[in-house]
């Protein structure tokens, strides 16, 4: 969990300035279009100004900035002022509230924009910034979810302003093309623009953060009556695109449609073979969406995981032995598929938070070895955090049951189920499963293929660090095939993730499960390099700018 007072004063106020060669990029493709009212909603230092005024041209446009921080706003008259940029003006207030005035009187439509909204998580928003976040969908009609990002709501409100014809350079995070709460937007830049393009770099571009970032590149439909083209990911590496034409790169790609700009961009990331074959796969009548054959529940959520999870020594040191009950809830604690008693007795070797302390009091009587625990914790205040607080008492905890499978929150090749032998608890960094039609042994044997891996990348999300995160609603659209000749020997399996390469694994579950469906075998191959090359994007690294004279 991340709080608000251990974020850095950058973060919260997003404050991630774009390189000037990308700034330079984006304003001589918008020059294209010869625009005479130019946009730029987070304007910084004025980064944007600097490479608006090396374009021939701009310096007769007029150029309007916002920019909530009054010595930033300051910096950037100064670069508006130093490059000749004579017709700029400068706000040094907040876009999002003018934007809403704006819309509502319909007074402002810009030929361009373009700049690099502010990435913060809605909770670090003042309140007034989150009405303000939330007023820019229902000024747009859109869903709204409080998990969203300043961002989103910047663009959203930046195209709106936008003039039919018109264009939108903006640098955004990878995760416009992934990410739940950024659904409403894309959906909103599938149904305006005619043509959308990504400019998807192998590494970071920002060295300070290890949030990706892409390119986003949209033109605004002329009329509503418009054909969309759609979108289409243009993959570059390092920055040798920057040597091509912007339009080259624009009108390069080809574009999708249809259910790929309706829902998750992830798709695109795909070439139309591997696409064509995965649609082929979802209508097979042996090939299950998880929602049909298991439920899926959160895991135990303490509220206090460090007080709630502890080792054998904490238990010993203060006599808990009857509070103590088996738990699992990271990666580390079970390696391979099966949780069994020797997997629970290597972790508490090792030193492993193995035990949930349960203090149930309907089952038996706080007794003084648990009193004097407990007031451990109230020493730490954790019965005044938000979860602790609101039940009574705070340290009886809600929710308590075991399942015989178990899905961990986060993976980083890719997730697996873990076979739950000896009724262990796991905590919300893991899912409970719970099957129906199918045994849990045969779920937890077939899950493992190349099918589910690439289902996985493309239904989940993932932040800085490249690690796969899915919530219950992805877990329920996972492709999982269940044939019914197929034998997987589950011992022999879990051996296999603990000692060979996730690539060798799923290769050759692949020849298993996909085998037993009847898909041949360059077919297999299809789908298991489909994984490889979104799990390796997936885990990028960083790269350096291309100088000026390269």
């Amino acid at each position: 969990m991340n709080f608000i007072e251990n974020e850095s004063e950058q973060k919260l106020r997003g404050g991630y300035y774009t390189p000037p060669d990308l700034a330079l990029f984006m304003a001589q493709w918008v020059k294209e279009i010869a625009p005479k009212m130019v946009l730029e909603p987070s304007c910084g230092d004025g980064v944007f100004f600097n490479a608006l005024s090396k374009v021939k041209g701009f310096k007769k446009s007029t150029i309007v900035g916002f920019e909530l921080d009054a010595a930033e706003a300051e910096k950037a008259r100064e670069c508006a002022r130093d490059s000749g940029l004579n017709d700029t003006k400068i706000h040094s207030a907040d876009f999002l509230q003018w934007s809403l005035e704006t819309l509502k009187d319909g007074s402002s439509k810009f030929d361009a924009v373009v700049g690099n909204p502010p990435f913060i998580r809605y909770q670090y928003l003042p309140e007034p910034f989150q009405v303000r976040a939330e007023a820019i969908f229902n000024e747009l009609s859109l869903p709204f979810t409080k998990h969203t990002n300043a961002w989103v709501s910047f663009v959203l409100a930046s195209m709106a302003l936008l003039r039919p014809g018109g264009r939108l350079a903006m640098v955004v995070p990878s995760e416009i093309i992934h990410v739940t709460h950024a659904q409403s937007l894309r959906s909103y830049l599938g149904s305006i623009c005619r043509r959308l393009v990504i400019i998807d770099p192998e590494a970071l571009w920002f060295s300070d953060t290890l949030q990706g970032a892409v390119i986003l590149m949209a033109e605004k439909k002329c009329s509503e009556t418009e054909t969309a083209e759609g979108l289409g990911i243009y993959p570059v590496k390092d920055r040798e695109f920057l040597l091509l034409s912007p339009s080259d790169v624009f009108n390069k790609p080809i574009s999708i449609n249809g259910k790929t700009v309706r829902g998750k961009w992830t798709r695109a990331l795909l070439d139309l073979e591997t696409r064509s074959l995965f649609d082929e796969l979802t209508d097979r009548t042996e090939i299950y969406q998880f929602k049909d054959i298991a439920k899926v529940d959160v895991g135990i959520v303490t509220g206090a995981n460090k007080f709630f999870l502890v080792p054998d020594s904490v238990v010993e040191a203060y006599g808990l032995e009857q509070w103590a009950h088996p738990m699992f809830g990271r990666s580390e604690h079970c390696p391979g598929i099966i949780y069994d008693q020797e997997q629970h007795t290597t972790n508490a070797i090792k030193g492993n938070p193995t035990n949930f302390l349960w203090f149930n009091e309907k089952t038996r009587t706080i007794d003084p070895a648990a009193k004097s625990y407990i007031k451990t914790g109230e020493h730490q205040n954790l019965h005044t955090r938000y979860k602790c607080r609101v039940r009574s008492p705070w340290y009886t905890v809600p929710s308590v049951y075991s399942t015989e499978i178990g899905m961990l929150k986060r993976s980083h090749n890719t997730p697996r189920l873990i076979l739950n032998t000896v009724g262990a608890y796991t905590t919300d960094t893991a899912y409970r499963i719970r099957t129906s039609k199918v045994v849990a042994e045969k779920l937890v044997g077939c899950f493992v293929n190349p099918l589910t891996a690439l289902s996985a990348e493309l239904e989940g999300r993932h932040y800085g660090g490249g690690v796969l995160e899915l919530i219950p609603s992805e877990i329920e659209r996972l492709l999982v095939p269940l044939p019914e000749k197929v034998k997987v020997d589950l011992v022999k399996l879990d051996q296999e993730i603990r000692t060979l390469s996730t690539h060798q694994v799923l290769m050759n579950q692949g020849q298993v499960v996909l085998g037993a469906l009847g898909l041949s075998a360059e077919k297999q191959h299809c789908v298991l390099e489909g994984w490889r090359s979104l799990r390796d994007r997936r885990q990028r690294t960083s790269s350096e700018p291309l100088d000026a004279g390269d």
